[in-house]
């Protein structure tokens, strides 16, 4: 197993898509669309080991990848679409000097940059050692900023990082920023290495000849259309939602590649998009809460039709008397703390179907379980509140509390320096107001009052009369 590990070549596949939004010539219509034009960056290890025989006498792996490589590029250059450039690393200074920065571009994109390209794979000779995840960084900058193209960087290797660097690690926080996206990884002539599956897809090439069809089919796949259209499903698996925003995400980073705001037509069929058929994709409509499809198979170079269950059902609050939308509310899964939502009143919003729980930030706060059920909708009505005016003759400190009907109290605010005339609008209940004067000397001079507040009324309260 040895022997065989270090008789690889590996190839990684660094796809960057530059997302463009091709403008009509109507401000309300802008479409988006996977870039017509692409350039490929050929990463290659020209380190020592390149030199080792693979699978038969007079034949390595350097004189594989290289024989391959020019056929490939060669083939590539008639393709108006297409721009290459070629980065070398290992190929300048020995092994001995370990030179962990031994890397260079030595053919920029430009105008049929295919011919240079092969008459420098034709110079070039192993030598040095293996900086993978440096020229990776480095390949980065390769690339003019002109946007229109998708960036692919091929990179091939014959073995793993050999100054310390973390490739993994670096293929994700590269691919984070937008840099590179999901990446292939071939391994050529063994049973590869398993650990630079973190970096990308794992495909096994064992001869040189499967070699070639996964390269050639990993070049294929980039240039593949592959449309999608989504069927967001109700409670009886009807495709019948629409109008919600649907992300497609980076698989591995998280990263939205695409948005649309699902659209359906007249027939109540969804529309057709074009997405990038070289990213694994994570599907997301973003209902509240949101739903995800997570590793999404595409059919390369062919029209596929995804679904996800989406039902939802309708929530509007309001209070009595009370038109504005001031009042918010705050929405949560029962059971759940986290928020998934804050909702104004008189404001119709549509969630997923379920249970959950309804906070709303009057004074006091009440909070109402509902449950959501498919296309109906479930209505929180509230009392109109009540107006009091306060007056504590001076500053101080002090709470308010509401009198349940058992005679228990809760927590409603605190009064704590507020001026000595003060309102507060509060639903209908009974209540009691417990304040101390800041000139004070003591706890005994703590002043308590019990009061009624009735929907739509406004009153008056003297705390120390």
């Amino acid at each position: 197993m040895n022997f065989l590990m270090t008789l690889s070549v590996r190839i990684l596949i660094f796809p960057i898509l530059l997302f463009t939004c091709a403008s009509s010539f109507s401000q309300s219509k802008i479409q988006q669309k996977v870039p017509d034009k692409t350039r490929i960056l050929f990463l290659l290890d020209a380190s020592g080991s390149m030199l080792e025989q693979w699978e038969r006498p007079n034949q390595t792996r350097w004189s594989v990848a290289k024989s391959i490589l020019t056929k490939l590029v060669d083939s590539l250059g008639q393709n108006s679409k297409l721009e290459l450039a070629l980065r070398v690393y290992g190929h300048r200074s020995p092994q001995e000097i370990k030179n962990c920065k031994d890397t260079w571009l030595e053919v920029p994109f430009k105008a049929r940059s295919h011919t240079l390209i092969i008459q420098k794979l034709a110079e070039i000779r192993p030598k040095g050692v293996t900086p993978i995840t440096y020229s990776l960084e480095q390949a980065a900058n390769d690339f003019p900023t002109s946007s229109g193209y998708r960036n692919i960087v091929i990179l091939i290797t014959d073995g793993i990082e050999s100054c310390g660097g973390d490739l993994c690690a670096m293929s994700v926080a590269m691919q984070k920023k937008g840099v590179f996206l999901r990446p292939y990884i071939i391994g050529l002539g063994l049973r590869t290495e398993k650990s630079l599956e973190c970096a990308g897809k794992y495909i096994d090439a064992d001869t040189p000849g499967k070699f070639n069809d996964v390269l050639n089919e990993a070049i294929e796949t980039s240039f593949a259309k592959t449309t999608v259209s989504v069927e967001i499903l109700d409670a009886n698996n009807q495709p019948t939602e629409t109008n919600v925003n649907v992300s497609f995400l980076n698989s591995l980073t998280g990263v939205p590649m695409y948005d649309f705001v699902h659209y359906r037509d007249r027939m109540g069929n969804p529309d057709t998009v074009q997405i990038d058929p070289v990213v694994d994709y994570d599907l997301m409509v973003n209902t509240i809460p949101p739903v995800i499809k997570p590793n999404v198979a595409l059919a390369i170079g062919k029209h596929n039709v995804l679904t996800i269950p989406a039902p939802q059902g309708n929530v509007v609050v309001r209070q009595e008397g009370r038109r504005d939308t001031n009042l918010q509310v705050l929405i949560r899964q029962k059971g759940k703390s986290e928020l998934i939502h804050t909702q104004r009143s008189n404001e119709t919003v549509r969630y997923l179907t379920g249970s959950y729980e309804i906070e709303t930030l009057t004074l006091p706060r009440r909070i109402f379980p509902i449950e959501i059920q498919p296309n109906k909708t479930e209505t929180i009505l509230l009392p109109s509140p009540g107006v009091v005016n306060f007056n504590t003759t001076s500053t101080g400190y002090g709470s308010l509390y509401e009198i349940k009907p058992d005679g228990t109290q809760t927590w409603v605010c605190n009064l704590n320096d507020l001026k000595h005339e003060f309102t507060l609008s509060l639903l209908p209940g009974q209540y009691k107001i417990v304040f101390r004067v800041k000139q004070t000397t003591g706890s005994k001079y703590t002043a308590f009052k019990k009061f009624t507040v009735k929907s739509g009324v406004t009153s008056m309260l003297n705390v120390f009369n």
